[in-house]
């Protein structure tokens, strides 16, 4: 495991080029977001997602979210209708995920077979260039339905094992995953403030 210290303001090209480059060899990432860590993988290789689900111990019944370059890169996973966007661009880039139904290119394990699929372009430009190649995982880095740590450290600590490739910018002083809305339905539901 490599641990690479930075700033959560500076963006350091040769760590986002070797974070990217460990989730492209099947890698999974410990990096940070406008909320708490997170859990970072290619969506597209099987292997990395179902990697997640073990360092977590969550159910594969329990689907992940997926983090996206930008708002514009949202319709490469997501349908989304003019007054989804509305809404998406109200908000987004922010501590949201946004419930979307999800376009086919989606991997099955991310969504645990479901129709939809939770969506974030988090307020956090380093986690943002993590996904200017590929759409990575987003879910936070703790043991599921354990307590949210804002240490990388802490968080080692209580995965119990190694991520391929920590980046580091010290405590987050953040103990909230972001808040999920439903988009799918007439009305936008909050599901997690």
């Amino acid at each position: 495991m490599k641990v690479l210290k930075t700033s959560i303001d500076k963006i350091d090209e040769d760590i986002i080029f070797e974070a990217i480059s460990v989730m492209a060899d099947g890698g999974v990432v410990l990096y940070p977001t406008d909320t708490v860590y997170g859990l970072g993988a290619n969506i597209f290789d099987k292997k990395a997602v179902k990697k997640v689900f073990d360092i977590k111990q969550r159910s594969f019944l329990k689907p992940l979210s997926i983090l996206v370059h930008d708002v514009e890169s949202i319709d490469l996973v997501a349908k989304v209708s003019t007054s989804q966007k509305q809404t998406i661009n109200k908000y987004l880039p922010g501590p949201y995920t946004f419930i979307l139904n999800k376009r086919k290119i989606v991997p099955r394990v991310i969504t645990s077979g479901l129709s939809d699929v939770g969506v974030r372009v988090p307020d956090c430009e380093l986690a943002c260039r993590l996904a200017s190649i590929f759409p990575i995982t987003t879910t936070s880095a703790n043991l599921s339905d354990d307590e949210m740590l804002e240490n990388p450290e802490e968080i080692l600590e209580q995965l119990g094992c190694e991520v391929d490739l920590v980046i580091d910018v010290g405590d987050l002083n953040s103990s909230h995953a972001s808040s999920i809305i439903d988009l799918t339905g007439f009305r936008p539901k909050i599901i997690r403030k």
